[in-house]
């Protein structure tokens, strides 16, 4: 069907195999793309983990130099973003780059990496939840009660529009924000013993064998700002808000972190907070702060710390629902799932996939409940943990991969002299990418915690790789099999188009 109002969506096949336009703006969507960088809890987990286990004072160095690195390949992604408007995003990109073979590994690899990412934000909310309810309400449940009943609530809400997400993303993100600056100032305002120092700026404090493993830990801080190309088609203006979007949220995410890692160096002292980290852990944050700001507000902190998590899952899965979506519009995933919901306009049923493997996986894990040797907190720690890892390193790949894509697109397009600075800058940020998977490859064990010949620490990074080896495999197949569906992948509703003029053609 065919329609020139606003109120429905002009494609070939029909509105419900498209999203529905002019349903998110500028604010909305860069508050859907930064809560899933969770700021408190990169504050509270990410960072005490990164100066505890690796022993690097350097952290807020760190994110400066990867905030350069990812600005960088921002210079062509965001250019990409301009030219293919498709809720598949890194695969599709990667598609017209370099083709749909290793467009429909992207896909695989994509959904392979987001998705572990989710379910193991499930498991630390329902942890953390729990352990909230026992001590000020008194209530003692299991760790995956509240977080089955995560599954179901995001599930509902991914199920209706865009709008009512973005603002529920963005309320509970601004809160965060202003809780970590507060204790950004207090602890500034009230230093360690060693007063306010900038020795965590130092590059000599990036020294040691912990730098591979910390850039790894460091760049699954900022995955969430490539989200923005997924809802391309769900903007009014998306030549230009993608875009905009993307630089805002990476420059936010590493500026934000950059001050908030060096906060803590500041308020815990740069020459202990390496052995407060150690020792504390995720509470080191929580501590510093009652110190400062008193019981009260950690208490909330800590509130907000759990709905920072809620804020990440409700944003990773409208982004695992898009591409799921996409994936089932262009035909390498059931038609059923390419539909959006007539109400809403939402990918209803990309969304309701989404939501059946999330709680698969988190019964999965409890159902080893309490073991090994009586541990209730092993089954969330390992879901947590093995899945977070498993996702950073997927789409570290994927923008490995779309950085090559980048460069291969233009200059097919004879506009290699015109983008010049944009593919060097690609080229550049694509190489550092490959050497961060390397070496998260390499130090898997020292990410997942576990011992230099536990089989997991090449099991769980395999599984990137076969989610590629099968995403080549599945494309081999289609390009023989199913030539059309192969020669679309990554169009999008521009695929629709070439079906009507050909269609028209025959006709005539």
């Amino acid at each position: 069907m065919t329609t020139g109002t606003t109120s429905e969506i002009s494609t070939f096949k029909g509105q419900e195999r498209r999203l529905r336009a002019d349903r998110i703006g500028l604010p909305g969507l860069l508050l859907s793309v930064v809560a899933a960088s969770a700021p408190l809890m990169v504050t509270a987990g990410v960072m005490p983990t990164t100066y505890g286990t690796m022993a690097l004072v350097g952290q807020p160095l760190l994110f400066v130099i990867l905030g350069v690195v990812l600005t960088l390949f921002s210079f062509g992604y965001a250019e990409m973003s301009r030219h293919v408007h498709n809720a598949g995003a890194f695969y599709a990109y990667i598609a017209r780059g370099l083709g749909g073979t290793a467009g429909a590994a992207a896909s695989v690899v994509a959904l392979v990496a987001y998705s572990p990412m989710q379910f193991g934000i499930y498991g630390i909310f329902g942890y953390e939840l729990s352990g909230l309810l026992d001590k000020h309400l008194g209530i003692s449940v299991a760790w995956w009660v509240p977080a089955l009943a995560a599954v179901i609530v995001v599930g509902v809400l991914g199920w209706l529009k865009i709008d009512l997400s973005a603002k529920v993303l963005g309320v509970l993100l601004l809160i965060e924000c202003v809780m970590v600056v507060a204790f950004d100032v207090a602890g500034v305002a009230s230093p360690g013993p060693e007063g306010v120092s900038f020795h965590a700026f130092d590059p000599a404090t990036l020294g040691g064998g912990g730098l591979g493993t910390a850039l790894c830990f460091t760049i699954a801080a900022f995955v969430g700002f490539e989200q923005a190309a997924v809802y391309a088609e769900e903007t009014s203006r998306p030549n230009v808000v993608v875009a905009r979007v993307t630089f805002l949220a990476v420059g936010f995410v590493a500026l934000f972190f950059a001050v908030s890692s060096w906060a803590l160096s500041v308020a815990a002292g740069p020459g202990s907070i390496v052995g407060l980290a150690q020792e504390q852990g995720p509470n080191l944050l929580f501590g510093l702060t009652e110190d400062r700001l008193g019981g009260t507000f950690t208490d909330l902190m800590h509130v907000f710390y759990v709905t920072g998590m809620f804020a990440a899952m409700l944003s990773f899965h409208n982004v695992v629902a898009r591409y799921a979506f996409a994936m089932g519009r262009e035909g390498l995933l059931p038609a059923a799932v390419g539909r959006t919901s007539r109400a809403s306009g939402a990918p209803a049923y990309g969304s309701l996939l989404q939501s059946g493997v999330s709680l698969l996986a988190v019964l999965l894990f409890a159902l080893t409940d309490g073991r090994p040797h009586g541990d209730p907190t092993a089954p969330v720690l390992r879901l947590f943990t093995w899945s977070g890892n498993v996702g950073a390193l997927g789409i570290i790949v994927l923008m490995a991969a779309a950085s090559a894509a980048v460069i291969a697109f233009f200059v097919r397009r004879g506009a290699a002299r015109a983008q010049a600075p944009r593919l060097v800058a690609s080229g550049v940020a694509g190489a550092a990418l490959l050497v961060i998977a390397a070496y998260a490859v390499k130090d898997f064990d020292v990410l997942l915690g576990a011992d230099p010949g536990s089989p997991l620490r090449w099991i769980l990074p395999g599984t990137i790789g076969a989610a590629v080896v099968a995403g080549i495999g599945y494309g081999i197949v289609l390009k023989y099999v199913r030539p059309g569906v192969h020669g679309t992948i990554g169009l999008g509703n521009e695929a629709f188009q070439l079906e009507k003029a050909a269609a028209a053609a025959e006709r005539g």
